[in-house]
C-alpha cells in the first residue's frame, strides 16, 4: 500500500487480525495428508459518517468459503433470520405496555461461532509467524466468508440464551423471553444486531451484563436513496402514483433497465421496513422491472418525488386500540394486459400498521365482488 491512506488501512487489518488471535479463531498446525487449505482474501471498506466525512476505516479476513466442498468441510448451512413484521410487532408491544427498549450490536459476531468441522486456512501473508511457515491454520470457530458461520453464530447465541433461563419463541426463533418473579424481558435479534425490551429498567442491565459475558457487545433511510438517486426531478407531489396513468408493457428498446432495477431495490427495502403507503405503487412498477419505457421511469420518478414530499413519514406507534386490526381490499382487473386483480392488506396494533403487503392476484377474478373475496385468502 503506497496511497497516502496507507497508514490507516494497515492499522485496520493488524486491528482485524488481533480480533481474530484474541478470540482464538485458529490454531497453527501440520496440513494432514489429503487435505487442500483454503485461500482468502481482505474486504477493505471506509464507514462514512452521515454528513458523509470518513468514520473509519475497516479491513476484514475473508475466508474463501465457495471453495468449500459439501459434506467434507460443511453439511447445513440454515440460520434463521427475524422478520421485519416481528421487529414491527415487538416495538408495537413495548409500545402499549410502556417497555423500555435498548439496543445492542455484537462485535465480529460470526467469529464465536465453534466449528464442528476441520477446516484449514492458510497463514495470512504479513502475518505468517516465523519458524512455522509450513504450518496452516486449523480454523477453531467460525470465519467470515465460511458457509456455515451464520449457523454457528446462531446455535451460539441459542445455547447461551437458553442457558440463562431464556426461551425461544414458537414463531419466531429469532425472538427470546425470560420471566421472573421482578418482570419479563424480549430479546429479538437480527444477524448481529439486537432490541432489549423489558417491564424494568433492572431485569435490561442483568440482559445486558449477561450479553457482555457471553460476547463483545456494543451499546448503542430514506434519506439515502433520495442521495443516491437524487438527479432526477424532485419536486414534491403528494401521492405517490397518478391514478389517471395506465402502464402497459413497453415493446420497444428498454430505457435504464439496470438502474430502474435498482430503484426498485431501494424502494422495497424502505416499502417493506416502514412505509405501506408505496407497497401497492412499487408493487405495480417492479413488474416493468425487465424492460422499463419512458411511462414507466416517469411513474417511478414520482414515488421518489412523493418520498421526498412526506421524507419524514413513517410507521407511527400509539396506545390505541391496544388490538389487532386487519383490513383487506382489491380492485378488479387492474392491469389491461392479463385482467388480473391487485390484492392488499394491513394489519395493525397500537395504531400503527405492523404487517402489509400489496400484489397482483394469481387467478383471474370475474367480479369485483370475486377479487375482493380472493384478496381475503
Amino acid at each position: 500500500m503506497s496511497m497516502p491512506e496507507a497508514p490507516l488501512w494497515k492499522e485496520a487489518v493488524n486491528s482485524e487480525i488481533e480480533s481474530i488471535l484474541q478470540n482464538h479463531t485458529w490454531e497453527l498446525v501440520d496440513l494432514p495428508p489429503g487435505c487442500k487449505p483454503l485461500g482468502y482474501k481482505w474486504i477493505f471498506k471506509r464507514k462514512m459518517k452521515a454528513d458523509g466525512s470518513i468514520d473509519k476505516y475497516k479491513a476484514r479476513l475473508v475466508v474463501k468459503g465457495y471453495k468449500q466442498k459439501e459434506g467434507v468441510d460443511y453439511f447445513d448451512t440454515y440460520s434463521p433470520v427475524t422478520r421485519i413484521t416481528s421487529i414491527r410487532m415487538l416495538i408495537a408491544i413495548a409500545t402499549l405496555y410502556n417497555l423500555e427498549i435498548h439496543q445492542m450490536d455484537v462485535k465480529t459476531a460470526f467469529l464465536n461461532g465453534e466449528l464442528d468441522e476441520e477446516i484449514y486456512m492458510e497463514q495470512p501473508e504479513g502475518f505468517i509467524v516465523p519458524g512455522k511457515e509450513k504450518k496452516v491454520c486449523r480454523l477453531v470457530k467460525s470465519l467470515y466468508g465460511l458457509k456455515q458461520a451464520p449457523k454457528q453464530w446462531h446455535e451460539k447465541f441459542d445455547n447461551a440464551m437458553m442457558s440463562n433461563g431464556f426461551r425461544i419463541n414458537e414463531c419466531d426463533k429469532c425472538v427470546y423471553i425470560k420471566n421472573t418473579t421482578s418482570g419479563y424481558v424480549i430479546v429479538c435479534l437480527y444477524v448481529d444486531d439486537m432490541l432489549i425490551m423489558g417491564s424494568n429498567n433492572d431485569i435490561i442491565k442483568a440482559t445486558k451484563r449477561m450479553l457482555n459475558s457471553k460476547f463483545d457487545m456494543k451499546d448503542l433511510g430514506v434519506a439515502d436513496v433520495l442521495e443516491k438517486f437524487g438527479r432526477y426531478d424532485d419536486s414534491p407531489v403528494k401521492t405517490p402514483i397518478d391514478v389517471n396513468l395506465h402502464l402497459t408493457k413497453n415493446k420497444g428498446n428498454g430505457i435504464s433497465q439496470l438502474e430502474y432495477s435498482q430503484i426498485i431495490g431501494s424502494l422495497m427495502y424502505i416499502m417493506n421496513c416502514t412505509r405501506p403507503d408505496i407497497a401497492y405503487s412499487v408493487s405495480k412498477l417492479s413488474r416493468y422491472t425487465s424492460n422499463p419505457g419512458e411511462d414507466h421511469w416517469k411513474a417511478i420518478v414520482r414515488v421518489l418525488r412523493y418520498l421526498k414530499y412526506t421524507l419524514n413519514y413513517g410507521v407511527h406507534y400509539t396506545r390505541y386500540p391496544a388490538v389487532l386490526e386487519g383490513y383487506s381490499d382489491a380492485n378488479w382487473i387492474s392491469d389491461t394486459n392479463d385482467t388480473k386483480s391487485t390484492s392488499g392488506y394491513v394489519f395493525t396494533l397500537g395504531g400503527a400498521a405492523v404487517s402489509w403487503k400489496s400484489s397482483k392476484q394469481t387467478c383471474i377474478a370475474r367480479s369485483t365482488m370475486e377479487s375482493e373475496f380472493i384478496a381475503l385468502g
